[in-house]
């Protein structure tokens, strides 16, 4: 049975900053295992008699040293927290809890939060090390708080270039160097003035969204007939979220099932990524968005323009008072929660064409319960989804998968329809689409 390994973190103050438990574990080591420039901070004299292994960057490197030395006490430096974007959840994944100790230091990343006086609970925090900048970048455009691990070749001048190129440009950025040590530097500025700027490699950098700045869609020289990818859209913060996203929306249209011709109703349309790809489908009727924030409306008439959609009609106001004047519609969308979203339901079926399709996107199992009630009650058939979407992420030498909150899609349709929504009496051909 092998001796346990113990992985000890190390902060930029170094030996200075280790706490006793730390110092202890170093002391007692047979075999010292880490970067270049952790085992060169330890003095000699805190373990003369322990054999010093540099171990490069390589994860089968690694691995590869750990076992040539698994018979002896064997300490495994790292920088800050091993389990908060470190080495030690790779290792412990692959060969076992049982085989590890771990020992932490304070993480760079808390100590750059404190230092810009934000707090990090529901902040974007990635290593520029492990996930690939295009993606964090992404990733970046939703956020309201972001805190980057960066690396020699790609600095924070790197990423506020690249930020800009997305038309990302409503972070106050900071760059925090040398945490914890007689050094430490912290300098503010806009994204603009970060990307001239160089800094020293210890450094971990912070972005804090604008207070009120809308999120800007990215630039694609494709916009699809659907599906598009959630950020082609602008979005309103603090509510970024809300929006249909790009999975669900494609289901959500198809069992629309629109024609050319339809009148659409989107209830509760936000910033109208669903009107708008509707609108794009059915390009010879007419697709009203229902929204009763003014911020979210004017958002949508935003994309609406953006994405070039003449058959969108913005509406602005309360629903059910806000279409009590529009023409009766062939496939209604409802998105929302609470407790309203089913009377809102209630009142569109009694408008919705004989033929006519109805979809909601909930997210409660209580709400879910009260649509499925009220369709039947107004005797549609009723069918249910769950929707669990997760999207792939690479961290160190596999692929992971970030979950998105599940939803539900609630369809409700005439049990005797037959026939497309864009006209009962008509089969219409829309393969030239």
């Amino acid at each position: 049975m092998y001796p346990r390994i113990c992985i000890v973190g190390i902060g930029d103050d170094g030996i200075d900053g280790l706490t006793r438990q730390a110092r202890s574990a170093i002391e007692a080591a047979e075999s010292l295992l880490g970067n270049r420039s952790l085992i060169e901070s330890l003095p000699q004299t805190l373990n003369p008699s322990a054999e010093r292994v540099v171990v490069g960057n390589g994860l089968d490197d690694l691995l590869e040293s750990l076992q040539e030395h698994a018979a002896r006490r064997i300490v495994l430096l790292t920088g800050g927290d091993p389990l908060f974007y470190g080495i030690a959840r790779f290792l412990t994944e692959r060969l076992g809890k049982d085989r590890f100790e771990v020992v932490p230091h304070v993480s760079s990343m808390q100590l750059a939060f404190a230092r810009v006086k934000e707090n990090w609970d529901e902040a974007y925090l990635s290593n520029l090390a492990t996930q690939p900048l295009d993606r964090v970048v992404d990733s970046i455009r939703t956020a309201d708080r972001v805190g980057l691990f960066t690396t020699d070749s790609i600095t924070p001048g790197i990423v506020a270039s690249a930020l800009l190129d997305r038309r990302i440009d409503y972070f106050t950025a900071y760059v925090c160097e040398n945490l914890g040590t007689p050094d430490e530097t912290v300098t503010q500025g806009e994204l603009k003035t970060i990307a001239g700027m160089t800094f020293k490699p210890l450094n971990v950098m912070v972005l804090v969204r604008k207070v009120g700045r809308a999120d800007r869609p990215s630039e694609s020289g494709n916009m699809r007939l659907f599906g598009n990818p959630d950020d082609a859209f602008l979005q309103s913060r603090p509510k970024r979220g809300l929006l249909t996203t790009c999975e669900v929306r494609c289901i959500a249209l198809a069992e629309l099932d629109l024609s050319p011709t339809s009148v659409v109703w989107d209830v509760g349309a936000g910033s109208g990524s669903l009107a708008i790809e509707a609108a794009q489908i059915a390009h010879q009727g007419k697709v009203f968005g229902i929204e009763m924030d003014a911020e979210d409306y004017g958002l949508m008439v935003e994309n609406a323009a953006d994405f070039q959609c003449p058959t969108l009609v913005p509406v602005h106001g309360r629903a059910p008072e806000a279409w009590a004047n529009l023409p009766d519609p062939d496939a209604v969308f409802v998105g929302g929660t609470g407790r309203a979203v089913a009377e809102l339901v209630k009142s569109a079926v009694a408008r919705l064409h004989p033929a006519g399709r109805i979809v909601i996107n909930i997210s409660s199992p209580d709400s879910l319960v009260d649509v499925q009630q009220v369709l039947e009650d107004c005797g549609l058939r009723v069918e249910v989804r769950m929707i669990n979407i997760a999207r792939g992420q690479k961290q160190f030498d596999r692929m992971r998968f970030e979950a998105l909150n599940p939803t539900f899609l609630v369809v409700g349709v005439d049990p005797n329809r037959s026939r497309r929504s864009g006209d009962p009496s008509d089969e219409t051909d829309v393969g030239d689409r």
